[in-house]
């Protein structure tokens, strides 16, 4: 299974909110077979078990903003490639609160 982290930026922007583009970025992963996704504060987590799935997703967001009139976007990703188990991004946080517990 493999997790990725991505957070995009869009530079020069006429706000310093980047919100909308945010948005329109995750909008258009939402019909991408076998991908899952989940948003957090400070980017957004990509499953799939397939890394030409999370590259077709990083590839799609980031032409998205560009299309809405950015002309430059950062992009970091950070990917957890994992094939001894298949383990869903749900099971390693709870992994971790269990240790928390002890």
């Amino acid at each position: 299974m493999i997790q990725a982290e991505i957070s995009i930026y869009p530079m020069a922007t006429r706000t310093t909110s980047v919100s909308f583009y945010i948005a329109k970025a995750i909008e258009s992963i939402q019909d991408i077979e076998n991908l899952r996704y989940e948003i957090n504060p400070m980017g957004t987590i990509l499953e799939s078990d397939d890394i030409d799935v999370i590259n077709l997703a990083t590839k799609k967001m980031m032409e998205t903003v560009h299309y809405l009139g950015i002309a430059r976007v950062e992009v970091v990703i950070k990917i957890d490639s994992r094939r001894d188990k298949q383990i869903k991004m749900e099971e390693k946080i709870d992994s971790i609160k269990k240790q928390m517990e002890k």
